[in-house]
């Protein structure tokens, strides 16, 4: 099968590039920046591209590839920080930039009969920045393919080398015509056949299910939502009734997990047991504020429960989870040197010793590839529309200590914003939406009496993959009724607000 290899250097859009060359069914692997050139060859790829990174190119410690790698005889494609490391490799030079480009700027192109840009039928588009450093001349062999007003090189190309580079992020959904140009590079460039699909996905992904279990059993920490739902059928698929799924109520569900959470097993006859940890977990997070805090506390309670309910099933040595890509890369560096942006309660909340092995089949996996893979598997409509919901519930929507009135509240708020998006039809228009319990009082007048009650904040955003997203331009009919309806029906709020911040630079959740 035709294959491109991506080389992280740490940059925060990476698993953006290989999703949409996927789309594009172009199969793809992302690969640490120093991966040697020897096992470069073994793999065999038909093109090669260089993330970007948060580092600058003349850092002290900053990443560079195994210096044999630029001699592959394949075509290439320098993204950002790579665009500077291609271009320095050539005898380019790359200096701090006058004015650091972050967020939309226009290109204009200057040779639209590039292969990279066939398909354009105009000479500007807008496209993503997110450097600092910038490229002030090419190297041996480049010539231009496209400008900003900022910057001289936003594009350029060394045609006898087929090294394609681009100082812009056409991974990232605000540039337009980025996954255009990125399956051009795939198709015309590096002549990659589109054969990679969803069912491609289930059947390695059941194969090597099989090779890590074998004859073993496995806990499935099953939560309802999307992902862990597709986890837990991908797995039956591989090992039919060696998996048993375990519901933990958490004290930190909404109104009607618990309910839908039945009907899921029922429906994908699934072995199912819930159990009640409410007290636990509550108690190990009174008087605790900081988010981090939290999901660490809360990754380490899911695994005492996940033990503890292991020893009850026969050979239970795995614990499966529905971890997602979003999750790795915002806790953690697993390719490059990224950022941690936080730790989710499923990675960076784990211990680092644990009685039982993981099983993740969607770890570099999308939210929109796992709905696909979902309708793969015959998984319900409603499962795979439903909006995310994060693993430690409630507990990252209680901005500081968590009380259990403050938990009843924010439940009571969080059904009712949810119910009026559903009966507008917005809950289908919008990725995700939920309500959150703000640290701050106000000043009210109920009934002609002045009252100090707490704010609540409502968010809804639109996205693809969780990595970026932007705010949802809801009715302010809706929003008025949302609003009314909290203030009326629950006691201790009297102002609602919206959130209409984007990400970035903010996250989704507040936590």
């Amino acid at each position: 099968m035709d294959k491109i290899l991506i080389l992280d250097f740490g940059s925060q859009y990476t698993q953006l590039i290989a999703r949409k060359l996927r789309e594009a069914k172009i199969y793809c692997e992302i690969l640490p920046y120093n991966t040697s050139y020897k096992e470069l060859l073994e793999r065999k790829p038909k093109g090669l591209i260089f993330s970007g990174s948060p580092c600058s190119a003349y850092a002290k410690d900053c990443p560079k590839p195994d210096k044999n790698v630029f001699n592959l005889q394949i075509p290439m494609l320098g993204i950002c920080y790579g665009m500077q490391m291609l271009s320095l490799n050539s005898g380019g030079k790359v200096v701090a930039g006058k004015k650091r480009e972050y967020g939309f700027a226009e290109v204009k192109i200057t040779n639209i009969n590039s292969p990279l840009f066939a398909g354009l039928k105009q000479s500007k588009f807008t496209a993503w920045m997110s450097h600092g450093d910038e490229v002030t001349k090419l190297g041996k062999g480049y010539k231009i393919l496209a400008k900003t007003a900022n910057i001289p090189y936003a594009a350029a190309v060394n045609e006898k080398a087929r090294r394609y580079l681009v100082q812009f992020h056409p991974e990232v959904a605000h540039t337009q015509y980025g996954a255009k140009l990125l399956a051009n590079f795939a198709h015309k460039i590096c002549g990659c056949k589109a054969s990679w699909t969803s069912k491609c996905i289930v059947k390695e992904s059941v194969d090597e299910i099989k090779k890590t279990v074998g004859k073993g059993h496995v806990i499935c920490g099953l939560s309802g939502g999307v992902d862990s739902s597709v986890a837990a059928a991908l797995i039956q698929k591989a090992i039919g009734k060696n998996l048993y799924c375990v519901f933990v109520d958490t004290g930190l569900l909404r109104s009607d997990d618990k309910s839908k959470m039945k009907k899921l097993a029922k429906d994908l006859k699934l072995n199912l047991k819930i159990v009640d940890a409410t007290n636990m977990f509550l108690k190990r997070l009174k008087g605790v504020s900081s988010p981090e805090k939290k999901r660490k506390i809360i990754g380490r309670a899911f695994i005492e429960v996940f033990n503890k309910e292991a020893k009850k099933f026969k050979d239970a040595g795995f614990l499966a989870q529905g971890t997602l890509y979003p999750d790795i890369i915002e806790s953690v560096s697993v390719k490059g040197p990224s950022a941690t942006i936080k730790s989710h309660h499923n990675v960076g909340g784990l211990p680092k010793r644990m009685k039982l092995k993981l099983v993740e089949p969607l770890r570099f996996l999308f939210k929109d590839e796992v709905r696909a893979l979902g309708k793969e598997l015959d998984i319900a409509d409603d499962i795979l529309s439903a909006h995310p919901f994060p693993g430690p519930g409630l507990a990252v929507r209680i901005l500081g200590s968590i009380k259990w009135d403050d938990l009843e509240i924010l439940r009571a708020a969080d059904a009712i914003v949810r119910e009026e998006l559903h009966l507008s039809g917005w809950d289908k228009k919008s990725w995700q939406a939920f309500a959150v319990l703000l640290p701050v009082k106000a000043v009210g007048v109920m009934g002609d009496e002045r009252t100090y009650e707490k704010a609540l904040a409502i968010r809804c955003v639109n996205s693809t993959d969780g990595m970026t997203a932007d705010w949802t331009r809801l009715p302010y009919d809706l929003l008025h009724k949302m609003s009314s309806r909290i203030i009326s029906e629950i006691k201790g709020i009297n102002k609602v607000v919206y959130d209409i911040t984007s990400k970035p630079p903010s996250t989704i959740e507040w936590e």
